[in-house]
């Protein structure tokens, strides 16, 4: 059972990374009061929610071992589109040796509680922690319309709430993304107790990784379907083309993100926030070789 994703099924996935933080695995569940949730941050009525969840989900089920646990139905995989989301915090590797354990503790903490935010405030699905990489998806287990708009206003979000993270040191953090929309299978669970979670299988994740390599600090790029979705949203500024560090083989253009376009700023999206996602926008310090705005890159 994927804990992230069952919050999410609730309409409690902002409260995911405290469920994490505080090892609260599925054979755990069953033993929450409503003053363990008290104690963990959740107001009443998510209170509410969690408990009521819990007793439909049946206790005897999740607590081992039985014969009913065999004939409990798993949730059947499908084919659908998916927007993936893989952030990565730059220069772990070398804050790993410059921090004491603790204070790097400290650091990924914070960057995972911003990364998880601004993801679920547009009600993305964090789908799960690795270390200083967060993965997301935008499309499941709840499907919108504007699924590539919602993932890179988050993206934007998320190198903002991050450059303003700092180490005990001062020294500012920063965040590369990548953004990838493709056909993939989802929901089959893989793994087993507290390891178990939603596997999603297809190009679109590993793209997503891939392309969270080629972004400069504080950027984000996107792969080509993800930019045809975007439609003219946002104004792209052709970067050129450079060799692909993935495939020698292949060309990649990429796009500059000079500003949102007028009516993309006041649109809204249900969850989006647009005032304040369409300020980030405007106000984004990556600029581009021509002095303006955030950046985006486009990869085929």
């Amino acid at each position: 059972m994927d804990i992230a994703g069952w919050l999410s099924s609730l309409g409690l996935a902002k409260y995911a990374t405290t469920f994490a933080k505080n090892e609260i695995t599925p054979e755990v569940l069953p033993h929450l009061s409503d003053a363990d949730l008290k104690a963990l941050g959740l107001p009443m009525g998510p209170r509410k929610l969690v408990l009521a969840a819990i007793t439909e989900l049946g206790k005897p089920d999740m607590r081992g071992p039985n014969p009913a646990a065999h004939s409990t139905p798993r949730p059947e995989a499908e084919r659908r589109q998916l927007t993936v989301m893989f952030v990565d915090l730059v220069g772990s590797t070398a804050l790993s040796s410059q921090l004491d354990p603790e204070e790097l503790a400290e650091v990924i903490r914070k960057y995972q509680n911003a990364v998880a935010e601004e993801i679920t405030r547009v009600d993305g699905h964090v789908a799960k922690f690795m270390g200083d990489g967060v993965l997301a998806y935008f499309g499941w287990p709840r499907a919108h319309e504007d699924e590539a708009e919602r993932a890179v206003r988050a993206g934007l979000a998320i190198a903002a709430a991050v450059a303003k993270l700092a180490t005990p040191a001062k020294e500012p953090l920063g965040a590369r993304v990548g953004i990838a929309t493709g056909l993939v299978v989802v929901g089959d669970l893989v793994g087993k107790g507290a390891a178990q979670e939603a596997a999603v299988v297809g190009e679109t994740p590993n793209l997503a990784a891939r392309l969270q390599s080629l972004a400069k600090v504080g950027c984000v790029v996107v792969a080509t379907l993800t930019r045809r979705l975007l439609g003219d949203l946002f104004e792209l500024v052709d970067l050129g083309t450079t060799t692909s560090r993935v495939s020698p083989t292949q060309c990649k253009r990429g796009w500059s993100l000079a500003r949102a376009r007028p009516r993309a700023a006041s649109r809204r999206c249900t969850g989006c926030g647009s005032r304040r996602s369409s300020a980030a926008i405007r106000n984004w310090p990556c600029s581009s070789n021509a002095g303006g705005g955030p950046r985006m890159a486009e990869v085929r």
